[in-house]
């Protein structure tokens, strides 16, 4: 099975970027999804890359400010943060699923995550 592994996280002051990566274990044509978490709150899907056609979506919270790009000769997701305010502090993660026309926002969805990087951002 493919596995995921993140980095990139760390702290940043709020108006600055970040950018997360994800590799995955080996090539995959899965979709890759980022998700976050913050303390108290429910995972929140912040943007998905499919495996074909540059096609890409994102959560209404990080739009136009967030940019997920896709290196597959890599086997590697990024996540392309500016703008960063402290709303945007959490445990960042990235999952995987079976590629389908419709990029999933259910973090269920997603049979394969990873463990996460920390985004913390200062005001």
């Amino acid at each position: 099975q493919v596995q995921l592994a993140e980095s990139g996280g760390g702290l940043v002051q709020a108006g600055g970027s970040l950018k997360l990566a994800c590799v995955a274990s080996a090539r995959t044509s899965y979709t890759i999804a980022w998700f976050r978490q913050a303390p108290g709150k429910e995972r929140e899907f912040v943007s998905g890359a499919r495996w074909i056609g540059g096609i890409t979506s994102y959560g209404d919270s990080v739009k136009g400010r967030f940019t997920t790009s896709r290196d597959n000769a890599r086997n590697t997701v990024y996540l392309q943060m500016n703008g960063l305010t402290p709303e945007d502090t959490a445990l960042y993660f990235c999952a995987a699923r079976v590629d389908t026309v419709e990029i999933k926002r259910d973090p269920g969805a997603y049979a394969i995550r990873g463990q996460g990087t920390q985004v913390t951002v200062s005001s």
